[in-house]
């Protein structure tokens, strides 16, 4: 099966899946970009049809202007993707790409396009406030909370005209997660699934067990060793964890297409 480019410029897919894939939709983390998540597509491919969200103002969208509201930008993603989001679907989402997820699953189940599995990783839940200033501080406490955290390769913090390229993004990103605040959702009826690491500094797990108040399905918490990229050196059991909680639905025959 050829690799085609999906419909909308907010869609990346890497590689092929097979004809009865579940479709997965994966958002990525702030300041983050599709390509990242290309090592997480090749693990499950063709096991799930990955399609990554580029935000606006990055790689192949850098001259787009970003959005700094995650409520408007959730409005924006779910309308484009609706058309994919043909059941059955799964969403996945890191750090700011959870809430995102959240966001933009609850928007398509109120729509009829229910989610089968949410997958939220390295991010408490959205009813747990995570206020924050770092989006006002200047841009060298900015780039210290961006090695904190860790995901971002030091040699690009290292170089100026790097820096230059990539700060507008991540300081917008910064700006929709700092400033977001829950409106109240009807919770969702898919299982959900949270990965942490025991080190984060953003997140620990009772902030992550709140994820279980936001579905009435079945909710699991597994936490990894590591800060908040653990996806990194981890990518293995987490895509095997996904994988494995794909298959179980579909043995429950919650995955079967029409």
């Amino acid at each position: 099966m050829p690799v085609s480019p999906p419909a909308t410029p907010w869609l990346r897919r890497f590689h092929p899946a097979g004809p009865d894939a579940v479709r997965l939709f994966v958002f990525p983390h702030a300041g983050g970009n599709a390509s990242f998540y290309f090592p997480f597509s090749a693990r499950l491919a063709p096991r799930a049809e990955v399609l990554v969200v580029q935000y606006p103002g990055r790689q192949e969208r850098f001259h787009e202007p970003c959005v700094e509201d995650l409520h408007e930008l959730a409005d924006t993603v779910a309308a484009e993707i609706a058309e994919s989001a043909e059941e059955p679907f799964a969403l996945f989402g890191h750090s700011m790409g959870a809430t995102l997820a959240f966001e933009v699953g609850s928007r398509l189940h109120a729509a009829g396009a229910r989610p089968r599995a949410l997958f939220v990783s390295g991010r408490r839940a959205p009813s747990v406030p995570a206020p924050g200033s770092v989006h006002l501080a200047s841009d060298e406490k900015l780039i210290a909370d961006m090695k904190l955290l860790g995901g971002t390769d030091l040699r690009m913090l290292e170089n100026a005209e790097l820096l230059a390229a990539i700060l507008p993004a991540v300081r917008s990103d910064y700006v929709a997660t700092e400033t977001y605040r829950y409106r109240g959702a009807p919770p969702l009826d898919c299982p959900v699934t949270a990965f942490i690491g025991d080190v984060d500094p953003r997140v620990d797990a009772p902030m992550a067990r709140a994820w279980a108040t936001h579905t009435t399905g079945e909710f699991a918490l597994h936490v990894l060793g590591g800060g908040h990229f653990f996806l990194v050196p981890h990518l293995d059991a987490v895509v095997e964890t996904v994988a494995t909680t794909l298959m179980t639905a579909d043995d429950r025959n919650l995955f079967t297409r029409n």
